[in-house]
């Protein structure tokens, strides 16, 4: 994207504050018209004391008048200034908050394969950088360098029509800073980037080593670690320092241009007030033109800077923004309501990478009430054709329907509500215990939660707790055992009173006694409501109404834990397999 693009795209971005943002153009506008007046009406009064006859429309005998407008357009100029930079603020801050809370809103919508791919560490730092820029971009565009910018527009046109040979000089500034600007920013963007890159890989690892605090203490890893994101910081810096150099060049040379076009004012004025081409006030009026014009051209290479440095962290911004969710609403998607939960999968393929299928032609029904396991080794798809049914992806072939109606034509939220899910890694926020539990059920009374955590078995752990279901969590949970995050996963399913249950191995993190406890308010719970369950240990699904087996994508097995021995196929196998594990335990405790 070229930086035209990227920074018209950054004013689009405005959106409702666009009109609030032609108005300060158009007092940028005036602003830059009338800070020209300072000058001009130097010259004229320095014109009028020295003699000089007056002509044109400042004409004036008398320096006061001339004074007199000085003043009117100084307090203008101070006034017009303030509520420009006091509106530009407020809009910069409000419309920051905005972006930054649709971009949020965005990368929460993505499909799971995206945050798959993608560290969470950056998909922050993106968004905390890239508003950040937006901010600081709308600040600076509306408080100065839009004004700048006008200035240039009205300065030289204004300085050929006062005194053509004078204005040369300038025009000649001009081209130079341009040609300078655009030979660094050519140089230099590339170089950007990279540092953008090296940034990013520096957030990333930071939270990296920080979201696992406890893999890199118990392992001894604290000097590496620091290590490693010293090695990424010393690369970053040795990239960014010649961006630095090559952009502190431009200042130098824009300071000493100062300098030398005064003089070269001086000097030409000097030739041509001897030729009478010229007067005293026109060469004190140019003096003042070429440090404002040199001021200004500061302030647009600051401003081409500003874009520079911050083009690679908006690029990753639109990247990520751009994103299109691969499942998504259709135009007339519906709200049924809660549904019953008759689950039908026709014929049913999908693949993550197009070439090797993740499900091939996977076909089953399960009526509301029942109980449908899925096993198999791992890898085997069991989990995959679980995230198609709640649409984590869509499939690439077939049909899935609930009550009748293909998933696709419901709303993501209205299909989701009727979908309860325990998932295998009890995943938790750090917040309190009650915020957890009512993420399935907002508006859920203590009653409620209490009732949910009494038959998951937490509520005893919760009432341990001084506090109780106002005790925080911690991050992803960590205040809590792994059993007690299970089972407050498992209340959250129950406060949300899903017509349809997906238990991905929900009591894995249990202890013997707690899972049994578990299981039996389970079997209470799936009664009334179709549940799927995902198990390695086939003692958790011995009662489950029909068992799929999954083997490379496919459904190579089907039918109750007793057909399925008796036929002495693959799940006999691992039927056979974990008991005589069992078995061999036993005998081993017995021998001792």
């Amino acid at each position: 994207m070229s930086m035209l693009r990227l920074y018209t795209r950054v004013l689009q971005l405005l959106g409702k504050e666009a009109r609030l943002g032609w108005i300060l153009a158009v007092a940028n506008l005036l602003l830059a018209g009338a800070q020209f007046a300072e000058p001009v009406l130097f010259g004229k009064i320095v014109d009028v004391l020295s003699g000089k006859p007056q002509a044109g429309p400042l004409a004036a005998n008398s320096a006061w008048p001339l004074l007199a407008a000085w003043v009117a357009f100084g307090l203008f100029t101070i006034a017009c200034s303030a509520l420009v930079a006091l509106h530009a603020d407020r809009l910069a801050h409000r419309q920051r908050q905005a972006v930054l809370t649709d971009y949020f809103e965005h990368i929460m919508q993505l499909p799971l394969t995206f945050h798959t791919g993608t560290h969470s560490g950056r998909l922050m730092k993106v968004m905390l950088n890239g508003t950040d820029a937006l901010w600081r971009l709308w600040l600076g565009f509306f408080r100065e360098h839009f004004a700048a910018i006008l200035s240039l527009v009205v300065l030289l046109p204004l300085a050929f029509y006062i005194n053509w040979r004078l204005a040369v000089l300038l025009f000649v500034l001009c081209v130079v800073f341009t040609i300078l600007t655009t030979l660094v920013v050519r140089k230099t963007y590339g170089m950007q980037s990279e540092v953008e890159a090296h940034y990013s890989d520096l957030s990333a690892r930071a939270s990296d080593a920080l979201g696992n605090v406890a893999l890199v203490q118990s392992f001894v890893r604290i000097d590496a670690e620091v290590q490693g994101l010293r090695f990424v910081a010393d690369k970053l810096l040795a990239v960014q320092m010649p961006v630095l150099g090559w952009w502190a060049l431009v200042t130098v040379i824009t300071r000493a241009s100062t300098t030398i076009t005064v003089l070269a004012i001086f000097t030409v004025g000097i030739y041509l007030h001897g030729k009478g081409q010229t007067t005293v006030g026109e060469i004190v009026m140019f003096v003042s033109f070429a440090t404002m014009l040199i001021q200004k051209l500061e302030q647009v290479v600051s401003f081409i800077n500003n874009v520079f440095m911050e083009a690679p962290r908006l690029q990753e911004f639109f990247d990520v923004l751009d994103a299109v969710p691969a499942v998504r609403d259709r135009p007339n998607a519906m709200d049924t309501g809660r549904l019953s939960g008759l689950v039908e999968f026709n014929d049913v393929s999908f693949s993550y990478d197009g070439k090797r299928p993740a499900v091939e032609d996977v076909t089953f029904t399960a009526l509301p009430g029942q109980t449908i396991a899925l096993v198999g080794p791992t890898g085997a798809g069991k989990s995959t054709a679980i995230a198609l049914l709640h649409r984590a992806f869509d499939p690439q072939s077939g049909i899935i329907k609930i009550d009748g109606m293909d998933i696709r034509g419901l709303k993501l939220t209205a299909l989701r509500r009727n979908i309860g899910v325990v998932f295998q890694e009890a995943l938790l926020f750090n917040r309190s215990l009650a915020d957890n539990l009512r993420v399935g059920k907002p508006d859920a009374t203590e009653e409620e939660m209490r009732t949910a955590a009494s038959r998951a078995q937490a509520l005893e752990f919760i009432e341990r707790s001084d506090k109780q279901f106002e005790t925080q969590a911690g991050e992803r949970g960590r205040m809590l055992s792994g059993g007690e995050r299970q089972r407050l996963s498992i209340a959250r399913a129950l406060l949300k009173d899903p017509p349809i249950l997906i238990l991905d191995e929900a009591t894995s993190a249990l202890d013997a006694v707690t899972e049994a406890k578990v299981n039996a308010a389970l079997d209470e719970v799936m009664k009334g409501r179709t549940t799927f369950v995902i198990a390695h240990r086939l003692s958790t699904i011995r009662n489950a109404t029909r068992i799929l087996v999954f083997d490379n994508g496919r459904v190579i097995e089907s039918g109750t834990f007793d057909e399925l021995v008796a036929k002495g196929g693959r799940f006999a196998e691992l039927a056979k397999a974990q008991f005589m594990v069992h078995e061999n335990a036993r005998a081993a405790i017995e021998a001792k």
